[in-house]
């Protein structure tokens, strides 16, 4: 049974005062979503993703179109005891702490004290806020925020999880630790639908992804399909070069950048050997070869042409 079956889901927003004319952030979006796949959502911003979870758990209602969740229509209140959902930008009662705020969550869902006790603790390791855990939520950064939103979205173990752009405002490590912490929840069998504007994060834990703009369906599937991904030339770096190897590998790269003792160059994909054979025979140090992709930005100009394109965020 698909976690979720989104059938024809539109939805027009009035704009202006005077004169209201309708924006259409979504366009009869159909799509289905398997049970136990990590399922992202992509596309740049204003492309219609939050519109689409804000849908499916209903703080917004539909101008057309249905959905179900768990095999049960998303109307039905009784299937929201089996979600979890952390909105983007997330905002919480400033004045209890972390535990105090989990706690008061988990009450909602009807926990007894001492399962709470025991849940709120073991998301708070989860997600890396045990020291903090009875600190004042107005003492919290930008990224322990996200990372309470996130425990609270788990607080009643759920079988399907929605995340509005999870990774915004954490760090380098606060970022794998919640892309850990999807593939954990992938590993238990749990759906995770979650959207992002960065590709990385993507590549890292879809299963399949869906993309959007402008409220328009454009590809639905394995990322590597949809975007036709192409290595378009390679990153090559090399260490304490002497300057007759540096003068030979100018010659050979399209782009050449020095940086202390080393040297990354820009290579295509014809003159890759040519370029390794160069390091061979004048004894330098080859440090990494890394391929240069298409990015999403790129997939959306070459799909849409002159089309404007909002900006897109470049991954950690």
């Amino acid at each position: 049974m698909p976690a979720i079956e989104i059938t024809d889901l539109t939805k027009d927003y009035p704009r202006g005062f005077w004169r209201k004319r309708l924006h259409r952030a979504l366009d009869h979006l159909t799509l289905t979503v398997e049970a136990g796949e990590v399922f992202g959502l992509l596309g740049p911003n204003g492309a219609g993703k939050t519109t689409t979870l804000k849908l499916l758990m209903r703080l917004i209602y539909p101008t057309a179109g249905t959905a179900q969740l768990l095999g049960r229509p998303f109307t039905d209140v009784e299937v929201h005891r089996r979600l979890g959902y952390l909105p983007e930008a997330p905002y919480f009662y400033q004045y209890l702490t972390g535990r105090e705020f989990l706690d008061y969550c988990a009450q909602l869902f009807g926990q007894a004290k001492a399962e709470r006790r025991r849940r709120v603790g073991e998301l708070l390791a989860q997600v890396g806020l045990v020291e903090a855990a009875d600190v004042a939520l107005r003492f919290f950064s930008r990224g322990m925020l996200q990372r309470v939103g996130l425990a609270q979205a788990l607080i009643n173990d759920p079988e399907l999880i929605f995340l509005d752009e999870p990774m915004l405002g954490l760090d380098p490590v606060g970022r794998r630790e919640v892309r850990d912490l999807i593939l954990r929840l992938r590993a238990a069998g749990k759906t995770v639908c979650f959207s992002t504007h960065v590709l990385p994060d993507a590549e890292s834990l879809c299963d399949r992804v869906a993309i959007l703009n402008r409220g328009h369906l454009h590809g639905l599937g394995a990322l590597d399909e949809i975007l036709k991904i192409k290595v378009k030339a390679s990153e090559v770096l090399v260490g304490q070069p002497t300057p007759a190897l540096a003068e030979a590998l100018r010659a050979l790269a399209d782009g050449v950048r020095a940086a202390g003792d080393k040297l990354t160059l820009t290579v295509a994909d014809e003159k890759l050997y040519a370029v390794l054979d160069c390091i061979r025979a004048q004894g330098g140090r080859l440090l990494a070869v890394n391929p240069v992709r298409a990015s999403l930005e790129d997939y959306f100009y070459e799909e849409f042409g002159t089309e404007k394109v909002p900006e897109l965020t470049g991954g950690v």
